[in-house]
């Protein structure tokens, strides 16, 4: 019998990722034990502070309602055969699209507000997304290039408006007033108190669920429609689709369009559940971070859920971890973290081969071959 050429499907979901992020947080053990820190100490440190306390656990999830809306915008256009690398920029300017409703229709009922900057965000992020779609389905430009310059686009222009236009009058730092009461996302201990649940008071909202159901959407509409269907097939091989009958640049603005939408949506947590305001650079870096997210989650909406939370426990825990061991600064934490990008992102196929390799043996010997 000849060797298997791809691992089981459980182990492609499950085994290769914990490889990946086990062999990260070996490097980053050594890392903390040449800073003069027991790497064990701090590792219980960071699972103490993320999902020790409520606290923590509030925090783990709000950085994680991010980072499942960016995944989620990244699987998308996956699927289509395009690598997104504009989630930021479309953050960045799907956040405007929500501030602005906040800021004009601030005072308005929560019931008017809220709808309107869901609409907005989604609405700007996809417009955002549009022309590197359009030029990818017409002209043949590389996504990845478009979707790179538009983030530095996205990030002067909301510079020149934060600074210009938008710039609460009589102050000097680049960010508007704060937004009308009923703009605020519902947080999520207030939401609990209601139920008779009592829950420490974190940044994390009502987005969290809105996220949850961003996840739900997207997985009914890539596996269980025909619009789904085409997507994935164009993105799985042009000509074919095309012998089909489905036109692949239809699908390149469509997937485009939905992940520009998806991503949009983080300013709903960051904006409306968090800030209160519009702020320079307040994505945070969370549309780049979300390439690893959908990466590590296989571009699945339950692994996308299950790495985001893993990457808002890195967030959440490294900060505990810088405060608790001052040798281990805020740019050292930054470190750990790179390396769980980089081993769950950029290169989770390093342990494919030889993972391949074992299950081929471990194949022939139960067949005596």
């Amino acid at each position: 019998m000849s060797a298997p050429t791809k691992l089981p499907r459980w182990a492609e979901l499950a085994l290769l990722p914990l490889l990946n992020l086990g062999f990260a947080l070996l490097l980053s053990g050594v890392i903390v034990r040449l800073l003069g820190e027991s790497p064990w100490a701090a590792l219980k440190l960071m699972v103490a502070g993320s999902v020790g306390t409520q606290e923590g656990i509030g925090y783990t999830l709000y950085y994680a309602t991010n980072f499942i809306f960016t995944g989620l915008a990244v699987a998308v256009a996956y699927h289509a055969g395009l690598f997104n690398i504009g989630a930021e920029g479309q953050a960045y300017v799907g956040g405007l699209g929500v501030g602005l409703v906040a800021l004009w229709l601030g005072d308005a009922p929560r019931f008017v507000v809220l709808p309107l900057a869901i609409l907005a965000g989604a609405g700007f992020g996809a417009a955002w997304a549009f022309l590197p779609a359009w030029l990818q389905a017409k002209r043949g430009s590389h996504i990845v290039i478009t979707t790179i310059m538009f983030n530095f686009i996205a990030s002067a222009l909301m510079t020149y408006l934060l600074v210009n236009v938008l710039i609460k009058p009589g102050q000097q730092s680049p960010e508007t007033r704060e937004f009308g009461a009923h703009a605020f996302m519902p947080a999520a201990h207030d939401l609990l108190a209601r139920a008779g649940l009592t829950f420490a008071a974190t940044p994390l909202n009502f987005a969290f669920v809105l996220a949850l159901a961003a996840a739900v959407l997207v997985w009914i509409f890539v596996w269980h429609t025909r619009w789904g269907y085409a997507l994935r097939v164009a993105g799985e091989n042009a000509a074919a689709a095309v012998y089909a009958g489905i036109a692949p640049p239809r699908s390149i603005m469509g997937s485009m369009l939905l992940s520009g939408a998806l991503a949009g949506s983080l300013g709903l947590n960051e904006l409306l559940g968090s800030q209160h305001r519009i702020l320079i650079d307040f994505t945070g870096g969370a549309g780049f971070v979300g390439i690893a997210v959908s990466l590590m989650g296989r571009n699945h909406p339950v692994g996308i859920i299950f790495s985001s939370v893993l990457f808002g426990a890195l967030y959440q825990g490294g900060s505990q971890l810088s405060f608790d061991m001052p040798k281990i600064n805020r740019d050292m934490v930054v470190v750990i973290q790179g390396l769980v990008i980089l081993f769950c992102g950029a290169m989770e196929n390093v342990f494919r081969a030889p993972l391949t390799a074992v299950f081929a043996r471990f194949g022939r010997s139960k067949t005596g071959l």
